[in-house]
Parts: C-alpha cells; sequence; structure tokens
C-alpha cells in the first residue's frame, strides 16, 4: 500500500503541535514530524510575503489523503494553507506497512 507524505506550514509550534496531535489521534495520519522553524517566501494577493513557519510532515496511506487534507484545511488558521501530498517512492519495507497499519478511516 503507497504511503504518503503530506506537507503543511504552520504559523508556529502551537499550530503545529495540535494539527499533529490531532490527526495522529483520530488515526489520519501513522506519525506527524514537527519540524523546527523554517523562513518561508512566498506571493500573497500580489505581494512578497515572508514568514516565520513551522513545517509538518504527516505520513499516511494513499487512502487516508483526502481525509486528512480534509481535517487539515478546516483546522488551519491560513486562509489559504499549503498542503502538499507526494508518494513515497523507497524506503524501508517494514516502514510501509507500519504507516499503513496505523491510520483507520
Amino acid at each position: 500500500m503507497p504511503v504518503h507524505l503530506v506537507f503543511c506550514s504552520c504559523p508556529d509550534p502551537a499550530t503545529a503541535q495540535h494539527l499533529a496531535t490531532t490527526l495522529v489521534e483520530a488515526r489520519l495520519a501513522a506519525c506527524v514530524s514537527v519540524l523546527p522553524p523554517m523562513r518561508s517566501v512566498y506571493r500573497w494577493q500580489g505581494e512578497v510575503e515572508q514568514a516565520d513557519e513551522v513545517l509538518l510532515l504527516a505520513k499516511t496511506p494513499a487512502e487516508t489523503v483526502p481525509a486528512l487534507v480534509e481535517r487539515l484545511q478546516a483546522l488551519h488558521p491560513y486562509e489559504l494553507p499549503e498542503i502538499v501530498a507526494v508518494e513515497a517512492a523507497a524506503g524501508l519495507p517494514a516502514h510501509p506497512d507500519w504507516g499503513a497499519d496505523a491510520p483507520r478511516r
């Protein structure tokens, strides 16, 4: 079963921790890594903006991605949160099994 990595930038550590815990408790992700602060540069409403953010990296099976994205979008404080999912192309054979086993719809 394919495992996906879902990236989501958050405005601060508290929001990131809340979202990560919610996704794991809801079994929408097997694991969510909360990465240290980063600096994002992006265009928003015609202007170049910069912000300090925290990145979430959620691991989930392919069939759970739509529900995970829906939950993130509903809980996220941004008007248009960055949520990007990519399929993991390779890894340790047991790791995808672990990731696929944890979430439940």
